[in-house]
């Protein structure tokens, strides 16, 4: 706690030094530094202004990422300089400086006699602060190699990947989660999904705390898209990735372009074979009916997961004309895996004397496979951005989960034996058009029609060893859920800029209808719902890098897959998650104020944020019944609680302190507040009501390091701390970890060593207190413990400033599509 308070008010005071600093009597000079043949910014390149009457009095700075300076000087005659490695040095002899100027932009060019054998790169800031958006280029992020997409989110600001793969943004689990802006792969359990995709197929992440009207309105805390790699140099070029790390895993991952004038072809394929451990316990007390001790269970776990994944996409863009390009695209993604699991039980009296000792042995297959094809269509009407997208695609997704059930005594005698059978396939269909109208450079009309068609179909069954030695069906779990949901969407939206304020309304309206049916007791539900999504910006631009913004959107979150599942798993017979078939969607009303300034190397990002939530989704834990052994058994589910406010202050900071070492520090401060009232009947028949009226505050932080050492190796270093929190039933305690890497460019910077530590403390955990009229629990959940891992990668025909180049075009051109 002290080592992070100390870093956040070390970068903010830092940044007010630097306001503060900025006294009447000086002026500034500003300017702009780009590479004369390619056009493309510089950073770090060296402007010095050296006053000519007193030449002693030098001053300078170095661009930032966007080729920008800002350097504050005394009014006077001054020599000015820009520098960079290999260019030709750009000079300004005598140039009176009275009041602050604009240089406009510098163009610098390459020196022949020099630039020749040198590699000039111009690499991305790690975080690019847009007016509507985050983007965070994780393509070199070597933290996280030779892991997965989940684990890319995870060291992400504000976002955060739980034990069970539930991803939330600034603590909100009421998130959508797009792959190259759509729904993709195992929508019903995104967290399964995010596991299969290997980190090295991702470019950068979209953080997208308030949508406007042209995104799904699916989400209340917002949208995070997944942007993969898609190669656009001439030729052939790619990348290949292979890794190894301990606990025992190994794997490969290769990227290769083809692209000529008329089309671009791109493939990748990847494999790995990977074993990690995980550990869990949960330690109840429980009391009678006069609120004495009754006895204790003590629950400890130890899990090894072991998986095996094949991923692999084909995709080709062709010119068909001018002014028409057909992408087509062919993805497959399989997972197959071990997860055995020993499960002690430990239960005590009232008075904490040990009565008995159970070992619960599970032994789990299961087998994952995702097949997705997408066709586009772009026609470009002329270059000022005038074009029409139609897009279609059609997912398929099967998950099959087998599992041996053993429960033996001290004596390892079998009590019981069960054998369970999980299954779920899903099939969606996706149809899009988007029409984009500027009028002029500064205002543009978007509309578009989104259809989103989902057939899930989740079944659950298992049979129990009776008292004659036979497996029969065990009818209290059996389970078989079919959801049908239909989306309909059509929006529209426009914006204008005026001077310097601009602003964008939209208007989104989405038809659903939801079938949701229980076959094993032949009860069906429908639910239509047709409901408006207004979105409304505004952007004053103070000066050059300085912004505020102010935004409203309204979103829904449609709760699916576990969240309706009343049986998903047996993996406890004392401790378990039910879904609620009944749940209703929760609808947001968000409000964003923003504010944005570049400082030089510093660049501020704050946003203070307010969400109010009607049907709200809490998760309730309840104790309903004993289990075999007369243990109570505990169940937890999710519920429509009444209302949830939710305000909060996130502050984003990208610093460069020095040419060699880049700082980017996030937290974010919230409050939570619930209102409701939750009753149910217990298995005794008695009516239990529980008020969940809370106040519960929190925060969390994040600080990424990355520093340039000697010999040219780069040191990552992910600092995160989330805050402990006070729920209705109890809370949530807070914990620390952090993660760490070493890279190093070779082979003329064609290759790429990198070594990662993740949870360099084996510190991650989920820690919660739950506290109950019935019994008060404490456990601890840790999905992996820490893992270490070796990589290699090797560009051909591209080096990392051909590939950064074309991210940077690419990001360029989505400029358009935010506030203008």
């Amino acid at each position: 706690m002290k080592v992070i308070n100390y870093v956040y008010y070390t970068v903010f005071a830092l940044a007010g030094s630097m306001v503060y600093s900025q006294e009447q009597n000086q002026v500034f000079v500003t300017g702009t530094v780009v590479e004369k043949t390619t056009n493309t910014p510089l950073e770090y390149a060296s402007i010095t202004i050296e006053d000519l009457t007193n030449p002693d009095n030098i001053t300078g700075d170095m661009s930032d990422g966007s080729g920008k300076f800002e350097i504050p000087v005394i009014p006077g005659t001054y020599q000015i300089r820009v520098e960079y490695l290999g260019y030709k040095t750009f000079i300004i002899d005598s140039k009176d400086v009275t009041t602050s100027i604009n240089l406009g932009t510098i163009l610098i060019e390459g020196d022949a006699e020099i630039l020749e054998g040198v590699v000039i790169e111009t690499q991305r800031a790690a975080v690019e602060l847009k007016l509507d958006k985050r983007i965070y280029n994780v393509g070199d992020n070597a933290i996280v190699k030779g892991g997965n997409a989940s684990d890319v989110l995870d060291n992400i600001p504000s976002v955060e990947v739980d034990s069970e793969g539930n991803v939330s943004l600034r603590g909100n689990e009421s998130v959508k989660v797009l792959i190259d802006g759509k729904p993709s792969g195992m929508a019903a359990n995104i967290g399964d999904a995010l596991k299969m995709i290997p980190s090295e197929s991702l470019d950068r992440v979209e953080v997208i705390t308030n949508p406007s009207a042209r995104y799904e309105a699916e989400g209340g805390a917002g949208i995070i898209n997944i942007i993969l790699k898609k190669g656009s140099n001439k030729g052939i070029n790619g990348s290949v990735t292979a890794n190894v790390g301990n606990p025992t895993s190994y794997g490969a991952n290769a990227t290769v372009n083809y692209r000529e004038d008329k089309f671009n072809l791109y493939s990748s394929l990847g494999y790995s074979k990977n074993k990690t451990f995980g550990n869990s316990l949960n330690e109840s007390q429980y009391f009678d009916e006069n609120g004495n001790t009754s006895s204790f269970v003590d629950e400890y776990s130890k899990s090894t997961r072991e998986r095996e994944r094949i991923n692999g996409s084909i995709g080709l863009d062709y010119n068909l004309t001018d002014k028409l390009t057909w992408t087509n695209n062919l993805t497959y993604r399989k997972s197959t895996g071990d997860n055995p699991r020993t499960l002690n039980y430990n239960n005590y009296d009232a008075g904490r004397n040990l009565l008995y000792r159970n070992v619960r042995q599970t032994e789990e297959d299961d087998f994952k496979e995702s097949v997705e094809y997408s066709t586009d269509f772009t026609y470009k009407f002329n270059e000022s951005g005038h074009q029409l997208f139609v897009s279609g695609s059609i997912n398929k997704n099967r998950d099959i989960e087998d599992s041996a059930i053993t429960t033996t005594n001290e004596a390892n005698a079998v009590l019981a034996q069960d054998i369970t059978k999980a299954t779920e396939n899903e099939l969606r269909h996706i149809a899009r058009v988007d029409y984009v109208l500027p009028f002029n450079e500064n205002s543009q009309f978007e509309a578009g029609y989104l259809g989103n068609f989902n057939d899930l179909n989740t079944k659950f069954n298992i049979n129990t060893l009776n008292s004659n030695g036979d497996l029969e069906p065990n009818d209290l779990f059996r389970n078989d859920l079919q959801y049908k949901e239909q989306v309909h969407a059509l929006y529209a939206q426009f914006g204008d800029k005026i001077n310097k304020f601009s602003y964008m309304l939209g208007l989104r309206w989405e038809a659903t209808e939801i079938d949701i049916n229980q076959m094993t007791t032949m009860d069906f539900n429908k639910k239509k719902y047709n409901n408006f999504f207004p979105s409304a910006f505004v952007n004053y631009e103070f000066a050059d890098g300085e912004n505020v913004t102010a935004s409203y959107s309204r979103r829904v979150r449609r709760p699916r897959g576990r969240m309706l599942n009343p049986v998903s798993n047996y993996s406890s017979s004392i401790n378990f998650f039910m879904g609620n078939p009944d749940l209703n969607p929760s609808f947001t009303n968000a409000l964003d104020f923003g504010y944005m300034k570049r400082m030089g190397r510093l660049t501020l990002n704050t946003s203070l944020y307010f969400n109010h939530t009607i049907d709200a989704t809490q998760f309730v834990r309840r104790v309903d019944g004993v289990n075999e052994e007369g243990i109570p058994i505990s169940i937890s589910s999710p519920i429509n609680l009444a209302t949830e406010y939710r305000y909060g202050l996130e502050l984003n900071a990208n610093y460069s302190p020095l040419r060699w070492w880049r700082i980017n520090a996030n937290a974010n401060l919230f409050q939570v507040s619930t209102r409701g009232d939750y009753s149910y009947v217990d298995f005794e028949g008695t009516t239990q009501t529980q008020n969940f009226d809370n106040d519960a505050f929190t925060w969390t932080a994040r600080l990424n390091s990355n520093i340039t050492l000697p010999a040219k190796v780069n040191w990552q270093t992910n600092f995160m701390y989330r805050g402990a929190q006070k729920t209705a039933q109890g809370k949530n305690i807070g914990i620390a970890s952090v993660n760490m890497a070493l890279s190093k460019d070779v082979l003329k910077d064609k290759g790429t060593i990198a070594l990662n530590v993740q949870d360099l403390f084996n510190s991650r955990k989920m820690i919660r207190e739950t506290d109950l009229a019935q019994a008060f629990t404490y456990s601890e959940m840790q999905w992996r413990e820490r893992t270490i891992n070796l990589s290699f990668t090797y560009r051909f025909n591209q080096t990392k400033t051909d590939r950064q180049k074309d991210q940077k075009r690419e990001s360029s051109s989505e400029d358009m599509e935010e506030m203008m």
